[in-house]
């Protein structure tokens, strides 16, 4: 509130100064710094001041509320730089010829600058993605930490270590590339995803029994994860088309040619994917080796070792 207060003295002060210098010298430059004096300070009023303060102070939300100052942000820089133009080009089809080369000259010039500028306004506006969302670009995975006019900064997940785990790498992505580039978001309209563990059985295995071990571990420790995942589904039915019925855990059976795989499926938290899956595979080992029939298959690999002998022939 200080700063708002000091910031809003000054241009007002700087704005009176201009003022009584124009009322003195009639100059038409300095009336020309009054009336950018006077934009700035009511542009810096209207977004920062009123709107900052007054409104998106008062929203709840953080994530909501951090979006809301970079779009006032971005809005007040827009309507500073259209204002000011008209002020120092008089002439109306001198100043629409100057917005077109000026604008031809920057979008050349600064092609890349320009694009994460509009690229940053598309993200903030438009919520491609939040504060706190997890996504993918191409090969990087990781949470958004900040979204600034010109980039997207981003905590790494993965990387070097494996898992849904960060790695500590803070990765820059510029706006502009999300324009025209495939991303994935984990949790944009809802937070949580959907994950499989795979199990391979014998065929002397009693998969039935097994199914039934996995499922009932699977329905115990996702309950409250899959009811919060069925109550955003309701929440956003409207938006997309996306059936109750595929949040509840399943195990689907196929057939190998080594064993029976079981495949467990559930919902999970994207940012708790990794513990949940620990935890689960824990409890579905821990049962199996409580069962005299069902038994865990594997691969086994046998290295044969071959012993050389001389290529000459013993006398």
């Amino acid at each position: 509130m200080k700063k708002q207060i000091l910031s809003s003295a000054l241009l007002i002060g700087i704005s009176v100064v201009l003022g009584i210098a124009t009322g003195l010298t009639g100059d038409s430059i300095i009336t020309n710094l009054f009336y950018t004096s006077l934009i700035l300070t009511a542009v810096y009023l209207l977004f920062f001041v009123l709107i900052g303060l007054f409104i998106v102070r008062k929203i709840q939300d953080l994530k909501t509320r951090y979006t809301a100052n970079k779009a006032v942000s971005a809005l007040s820089i827009v309507l500073v730089v259209a204002l000011c133009l008209r002020i120092w080009v008089a002439d109306t089809s001198s100043l629409i010829v100057s917005y077109g080369i000026i604008g031809a000259a920057i979008a050349f010039a600064i092609q890349d600058v320009f694009k994460n500028f509009v690229g940053g306004i598309l993200i903030i506006v438009s919520g491609y993605y939040r504060i706190g969302d997890r996504i993918s670009v191409e090969t990087t995975i990781g949470d958004v930490m900040d979204i600034s006019i010109m980039n997207t900064t981003l905590m790494e997940i993965q990387g070097w270590v494996k898992g849904d785990q960060p790695s500590g790498r803070l990765v820059l992505v510029p706006n502009g590339y999300m324009i025209n580039r495939i991303f994935y978001n984990y949790n944009r309209d809802h937070s949580f995803v959907w994950d499989e563990i795979s199990i391979p059985l014998t065929y002397e295995s009693d998969w039935r029994r097994a199914k039934e071990i996995i499922l009932s571990i699977l329905k115990t420790e996702t309950d409250t994860t899959t009811k919060q995942a069925e109550e955003e589904i309701e929440r956003i039915g409207e938006k997309y088309f996306l059936p109750k019925k595929v949040v509840e855990p399943s195990v689907y059976v196929s057939l190998t040619d080594n064993w029976i795989l079981l495949d467990a499926r559930y919902v999970t938290r994207t940012q708790t994917r990794r513990v949940l899956r620990s935890r689960i595979s824990e409890l579905i080992l821990s049962a199996i080796e409580k069962e005299d029939t069902i038994t865990i298959a594997s691969e086994t690999v046998t290295v044969t070792s071959i012993q050389k002998t001389s290529a000459h022939p013993p006398e």
